[in-house]
C-alpha cells in the first residue's frame, strides 16, 4: 500500500486547525469574551484585558480614579463565578501612578506590613490617613474582605491601586494591583 503524501499531509492540517482553532474559538467566545463583557459593564472600569488558563483567570483593568477596586472584584467574583469556576482570580490594575505616590507607598509599606504581619488590620487605616495628611492632595482610601485589604491612592487624575493577601504564605513583594 503506497500512501500518498500531499492528501495525508492535508488531513492532518485540516485536523489540527479544526482541533486547535476550534480551542481558541471556545476559549474567546465562551469564556473570556463573556468574562470580558462583565468586568467592562462593571462601574469605574475603563479598560479590561482577559486570559483565562487552566488554573488562573487573569484580568487586566485600568479603572477611573476613586474606583472601589474591592467592589471591583467581588463584582467579578460573584458574576463570573459561572465562567471562572474554581480557578484563581488574577486581578492587575495598570493605572498610572506618580512618583510622588510611588515615594509615598514605599515609606508606608513597613507599617503596613507590620500591620499584616501582626494581622492588626484595623491600623492599616488609621496609619495610612495619618500619614496622608502630610501629603497634600492625595487620597487614601481603604477597605478589606476576607481574602485582600485593598488600597487606593488618589493623586488628581492619577491613582495606584494595591491588592494585599491577608494569607501571609502569598504575601511576598507588594506591589501595585
Amino acid at each position: 500500500m503506497k500512501l500518498r503524501i500531499l492528501p495525508l499531509l492535508v488531513s492532518v492540517i485540516i485536523s489540527a486547525t479544526l482541533l486547535f482553532g476550534g480551542w481558541f474559538a471556545y476559549q474567546s467566545f465562551a469564556m473570556e469574551n463573556p468574562l470580558s463583557a462583565i468586568v467592562s459593564s462593571t462601574t469605574g472600569v475603563e479598560h479590561v484585558q482577559t486570559h483565562i488558563s487552566s488554573d488562573a483567570a487573569s484580568i487586566e483593568l485600568k479603572l477611573v480614579p476613586g474606583t472601589s477596586l474591592r467592589e471591583v472584584y467581588n463584582r467579578i467574583q460573584n458574576e463570573g463565578s459561572g465562567l471562572i469556576g474554581k480557578k484563581e482570580l488574577k486581578l492587575k490594575v495598570t493605572n498610572e501612578s506618580t512618583p510622588r505616590m510611588d515615594q509615598w507607598w514605599s515609606s508606608a509599606l513597613f507599617d503596613v506590613a507590620q500591620a499584616m504581619e501582626t494581622k492588626q488590620y484595623t491600623q492599616i487605616p488609621k496609619t495610612l490617613q495619618a500619614r496622608a495628611l502630610d501629603s497634600e492632595g492625595l487620597k487614601v482610601a481603604t477597605e478589606m474582605d476576607d481574602k485582600y485589604v485593598y488600597i487606593s491612592l488618589t493623586d488628581g487624575d492619577k491613582s495606584k491601586y494595591i491588592m494585599l493577601p491577608r494569607t501571609s504564605a502569598k504575601m511576598g513583594v507588594w506591589t501595585n494591583g
